[in-house]
């Protein structure tokens, strides 16, 4: 006679797992952190970089270069991976869906129109105005749209105070539709100079980073990263249904409500600063599911970190590939992930998942 498997021990044995995991990301984030403040088409060594974080000298010119250059973009690329990852698990949890991103509430048609519309009618701005948002327009507009697309979906699938996931999501794929339809216009209009920059735009990059522009963008995405474990007890209850989990007590309006706002913010900000950037929010909480199961009490912190973690990977192998020329990061991620996630595809078919 076979004996039934322990639900307490394998849940054990899960965490345990999970721990284990979590412990080695954090690993994987210092190392390629060290890693990636050493790498680059300038000379400044690994050694250097640690001599200078030691407080040793280093030359105006390093400094320079790892100071200003560098560790901004290595603040920008963790954070922008946490955000997209941290936002794909908590969509993918909310849908009950392993195929929603955070596309699907918005974020990406909405930011993408935004950045189009500044970098294609910015020059129409009052000289005062232009002079006053700088070098920030793009990401400026780009949050905008994001946020307001998003909204506007919020308020479109929710009537008599609840919210229906099935409208939030036809309605994600028509205003993804009209604003591909405004952008394809405004493309239209662009000029040369414009076309590169919506191109370069469209497919990523963190080469603009700076401190200014993560000061902008960390006091959303921070916080969203810090709180978001706090809905993980509440998702885990949805995976169940919405009437099962509204059984167990949980207030399952506020917690779609909670969440989309809350991938409008990191997401939004994400790709206000660092353009559109694919594959992050979808691979990324499959990879972990498959690692270390649905429990999003340990799903959310290890996507935070294992989405830095390949978004720095894919910059350093950006900046490193073709050099001293860089290729746009979006193009690396989607090298990254498109294999990985038709390989998910497949291996979810091969028992039955799809």
């Amino acid at each position: 006679m076979v004996a039934l498997a322990n639900p307490a021990l394998s849940q054990g044995d899960r965490s345990s797992r999970a721990l284990l995991v979590f412990r080695l990301l954090l690993v994987l984030v210092v190392t390629v952190s060290l890693l990636s403040l050493g790498t680059g088409a300038a000379g400044v060594p690994l050694w250097q970089v640690a001599q200078d974080l030691t407080g040793e000298g280093l030359s105006a010119r390093d400094r320079v270069i790892l100071m200003d250059i560098r560790l901004p973009r290595l603040a920008m690329g963790l954070a922008v991976g946490a955000a997209l990852a941290v936002s794909g698990a908590l969509m993918q949890g909310l849908f009950r869906n392993p195929l929603a991103d955070p596309g699907i509430v918005g974020v990406g048609a909405g930011a993408g129109l935004g950045a189009v519309t500044a970098i294609v009618l910015g020059g129409l701005l009052p000289a005062g105005l232009s002079t006053l948002v700088g070098l920030h327009l793009v990401p400026f507009a780009a949050f905008l749209g994001g946020w307001a697309a998003t909204l506007l979906l919020y308020r479109i699938a929710t009537r008599g105070g609840q919210t229906s996931v099935a409208t939030l999501l036809l309605a994600g794929i028509a205003l993804g539709a009209m604003a591909g339809a405004l952008t394809g216009v405004l493309v239209y209009l662009a000029d040369d100079t414009q076309l590169r920059n919506l191109t370069f735009w469209g497919m990523g990059s963190v080469a603009g980073a700076s401190w200014s522009k993560i000061g902008v963008g960390l006091p959303l995405i921070l916080p969203v990263l810090l709180l978001s474990p706090l809905l993980a007890r509440a998702l885990n209850a949805l995976s169940l249904g919405e009437a099962q989990a509204s059984h167990l007590g949980v207030e399952v309006q506020r917690v779609k409500r909670i969440a989309v706002l809350a991938v409008a913010a990191a997401a939004g900000a994400a790709v206000a600063m660092a353009g559109g950037i694919g594959f992050i929010g979808i691979v990324v909480p499959h990879l972990l599911r498959l690692a270390t199961g649905p429990d999003h009490r340990w799903l959310l912190p290890n996507a935070a970190l294992l989405g830095g973690v390949l978004l720095v990977g894919a910059d350093m192998i950006a900046r490193t590939i073709v050099a001293p020329a860089e290729l746009p990061i979006g193009i690396v991620t989607a090298l990254i992930g498109a294999p990985v996630f038709l390989w998910i595809l497949l291996q979810r078919r091969g028992f039955g998942g799809l």
